[in-house]
């Protein structure tokens, strides 16, 4: 079903340190990081990603940019094609370490009616403005999506062994990266057709992976292996047990009106709620039903659970939607909880009108206490498994649903999109 290729990227120098020069995704980056990584040197691929400059000028700073390290041997053609198998290795809760192991490569575009690759959460279209004039002015591919594969029975374990170190690191956030390249022709071939048998799940990424089907339909480059027919993405085994998906908690304010006793009051038609004492920390949530947690600024708190006799196919809101998703934490909360109860329509939670998305629930706590919001819900993570069973539905969640864990970092490769370049073909 999905069709992926090696590449033959662009990448930083071998004398130029990669952990100088990495960035996460553009859209986690905030102004005082911008200036962190930038400062950390002067070559740091957020100088592309995030370009200065105000209006469309900063476009054409990127591409001058671009251009100028091509130029000067800052980012090189590596010639060879090769799958690029990349490690993550980070610390878990309870001590140890996990290994996220996958590699980097290009998916051919498509629309997601043709089913090959399928999303699990909803849009905006000023993302995708911002990206596809970042796409037309460089005509390169900066940063890389993150996709799920299908692999129960591990069987491209031993392709991703025969892969050639060629850079290790740590983060500061204690991270160790390893990236190393794949050329050996049966491992790639192997790599093509395990991934072919089924649909690419994407973990992050949406607006990129949409902004780059954009950009193929503007330059229509006529050869099929052209490159723009290409994406560049990150894939992993969504079958890996290893995989970590966090939970993303939403944080309420700027709501007229506010009453936290009116929202649990209104949760107890659907939902079983057990009071917590005052000032509480995040509680350990249930797992065998949908349950979140509401704190409010005051101090209050409480742990609401699905009762067993809801009946949420009967509820205005929730009623309208495909089985599959009444079954999900966040599509409940969103809309028997934010949108019913408080008023925040499905726009204006795009929007983030009234809602911030942090991951760290006792700081958002904190910070809510503290007046920085009106209320605090926590949430626990979707499975991998859910997630599939909505996008196979052709269903999308409610916007940062997941946070799969760590982010693929930016920088490591970058696939040009010249319409008169084609890509390579595993054997």
């Amino acid at each position: 079903m999905a069709d992926i290729a090696p590449l033959t990227p662009l990448r930083y120098a071998s004398h130029i340190p990669l952990a100088d020069v990495v960035a996460p995704p553009y859209d986690v980056i905030d102004d005082a990081q911008r200036k962190a990584l930038a400062d950390r040197h002067e070559d740091n691929v957020v100088r592309l990603i995030l370009p200065e400059g105000e209006g469309d000028a900063k476009y054409e700073n990127a591409r001058t940019l671009l251009h100028r390290w091509r130029e000067a041997g800052v980012l090189v053609r590596d010639p060879e094609p090769a799958f690029y198998r990349y490690d993550q290795t980070f610390s878990v809760a309870g001590g140890g370490r996990v290994r996220r192991r996958g590699f980097l490569g290009l998916v051919r575009v498509g629309p997601y009616e043709e089913g090959n690759v399928l999303p699990h959460e909803r849009t905006l279209s000023g993302p995708k403005e911002d990206r596809l004039k970042l796409f037309r002015a460089t005509q390169t591919n900066l940063s890389p999506g993150f996709m799920l594969y299908r692999d129960p029975a591990l069987r491209l374990a031993a392709p991703l062994d025969h892969a050639n170190v060629i850079s290790e690191f740590r983060t500061a956030d204690g991270i160790d990266h390893a990236l190393a390249k794949i050329v050996d022709p049966d491992a790639m071939r192997e790599i093509v057709r395990v991934v072919a048998e089924s649909a690419l799940l994407i973990a992050d990424g949406h607006h990129r992976y949409e902004t780059s089907l954009r950009y193929r339909n503007e330059v229509n480059a006529e050869p099929l292996w052209a490159e723009p027919r290409f994406f560049l993405v990150f894939l992993t085994n969504g079958d890996d047990p290893d995989l970590r998906v966090f939970p993303t908690h939403r944080l309420v304010h700027s709501v007229p009106d506010f009453s936290f006793e009116k929202v649990l009051t209104e949760a107890a038609a659907l939902f079983d709620v057990q009071r917590l004492p005052a000032g509480s920390p995040v509680p350990t949530l249930p797992s065998g039903r949908p349950a979140f947690a509401a704190f409010d600024a005051q101090g209050a708190g409480a742990v609401l659970t699905l009762r067993s006799d809801a009946n949420l196919a009967t509820h205005p809101i929730l009623g309208a939607r495909p089985e599959v998703l009444r079954r999900t934490d966040v599509a409940i909360l969103h809309d028997a909880l934010l949108e019913q109860v408080l008023g925040i329509t499905r726009d204006a939670q795009a929007k983030k009108t009234n809602l911030r998305y942090p991951q760290d629930a006792t700081a958002a706590l904190a910070e809510v206490r503290g007046g920085g919001g009106q209320a605090l819900f926590v949430m626990n993570p979707t499975p991998v498994q859910v997630v599939r069973e909505v996008a196979e539905a052709g269903e999308v969640m409610p916007q940062k649903s997941t946070f799969f864990y760590p982010k693929v970092l930016t920088g490591l490769l970058l696939h040009t999109l010249d319409p008169a370049r084609t890509v390579p073909q595993a054997g």
